[in-house]
């Protein structure tokens, strides 16, 4: 009977965290490529880019007051790009996420923080094995006020020597970015069991709910 009753709880709680992993966007497509959504009233939109962005999209995903977060292509100079040309490196984007997010239940610097802890800030052109531009780190600015903000977080994780190394994450002012292919989206939840995700993009998510756990939703700390 213990067995039993062991064994039912076993089950509940897999498909308790399958069920917490596997839910997917509402999110709109054309032509193949996603559609960027509105903000919603009092929602704020934050950029950044930190290696492939199937990682850091499930990291903004699990903070409270996070709505949704589209990956996609910013930093560089060619217009409407697309994974094969960015991955060809001679676009100038990197692999990026726009974040929809509630500054009412997490603040741009609570973001902003938890960005540092979802990649290897240190690393300049890559992250791990993923190497070039198109995998650098970058936060995308839309204020000078944000920017005082993103200065001020890297000055207190160099200060508290979080990292062995320097932060070699670039500063840029927001100008545009472009939605990636719907297939995409929600990469790292629809794929959650292939060899990639489990050995590169799931250590990055494990780091973040360490580093932040205060940030991130309950379900993703059992």
């Amino acid at each position: 009977m213990m067995m039993r009753s062991h064994l039912r709880f076993v089950i509940v709680g897999l498909l308790f965290f399958v069920g917490c992993t596997s839910v997917k966007q509402d999110l709109e497509s054309r032509n193949g490529f996603t559609v960027l959504p509105a903000p919603q009233k009092n929602e704020k939109v934050a950029n950044f880019a930190g290696g492939c962005f199937w990682a850091m999209q499930e990291c903004m995903l699990e903070l409270k007051g996070v709505r949704k977060v589209i990956s996609g292509y910013a930093g560089g100079w060619t217009k409407n790009p697309d994974y094969t040309a960015v991955s060809a490196k001679n676009t100038g984007h990197a692999e990026s996420v726009q974040v929809y997010y509630d500054p009412a239940v997490i603040s741009y610097e609570q973001l902003v923080s938890a960005f540092f802890y979802a990649h290897d800030p240190t690393q300049i052109d890559g992250q791990g094995p993923d190497l070039g531009s198109d995998y650098r780190s970058i936060v995308f600015y839309r204020s000078p006020q944000e920017y005082k903000i993103v200065r001020a977080v890297m000055d207190k994780i160099e200060h508290n020597h979080s990292y062995a190394d320097p932060l070699l994450t670039e500063l840029k002012p927001f100008e545009v970015f472009y939605p990636a292919e719907t297939g995409h989206q929600d990469y790292y939840r629809i794929h959650s069991w292939e060899p990639y995700i489990r050995r590169v993009s799931k250590p990055k998510v494990l780091k973040m709910r360490s580093h932040v756990s205060a940030l991130v939703r309950p379900e993703y700390l059992h």
